[in-house]
């Protein structure tokens, strides 16, 4: 009788293919670019038709607040914007990689892209989240009163809007992993 010995691993070489844990990255790929479009462009609408009048004394006479008076919310609007509009044309090419589990050469642009978009999106964030923090506290030092109490529709909606972009930056965030991972793996 032979014995056979058999190295630490190499009993069972039951593996998964490859191939079909690529294509489920590449299905849960296609799944976050889809949240993440709903995420930033809800908050592009949002922002963007966000106003509230206050009357003053009389009709005629009114306080006024909308998105695009402070520069910081117009970039918040315009990069969300840009965001989701890549995120619709990156869709074809995720589309691609589900029924082709290969191509390294597209998967590093969208890695670069996304990275890129991740920026962005963190950028256009991370200011608007500034002034909305000082529209709620304000900032006595600067003479930067609290708002809020004044526009409370105005604040809300700001402040609802900038949750869908950080959804959309976590979901960048995964985007990116994902597509490292599937990069290793072809």
């Amino acid at each position: 009788m032979k014995t056979v010995a058999l190295e630490l691993g190499e009993g069972s070489k039951t593996s998964i293919p490859r191939g079909g844990v690529n294509r489920g990255i590449s299905i849960l790929d296609f799944i976050l670019r889809i949240v993440a479009i709903i995420g930033t462009l809800g908050s592009a609408i949002a922002m963007g038709t966000t106003d509230e009048r206050l009357p003053f004394f009389t009709q005629f006479v009114q306080f006024k607040a909308e998105y695009d008076d402070l520069p910081t919310f117009t970039f918040f609007v315009i990069a969300n914007s840009i965001v989701s509009g890549y995120l619709v044309l990156s869709l074809p090419l995720s589309i691609v990689h589900i029924v082709r589990s290969g191509g390294r050469a597209s998967r590093k642009v969208l890695i670069f892209l996304d990275t890129v978009m991740l920026a962005l999106l963190t950028a256009g964030a991370s200011a608007a989240s500034a002034i909305v923090y000082l529209a709620h506290k304000g900032n006595a030092q600067a003479n930067w009163f609290a708002i809020c109490q004044q526009f409370n529709s105005f604040c809300e909606r700001i402040s609802g809007s900038l949750i869908g972009s950080f959804v959309g930056i976590v979901v960048f965030i995964l985007l990116v992993l994902l597509s490292a991972v599937a990069l290793s793996r072809c």
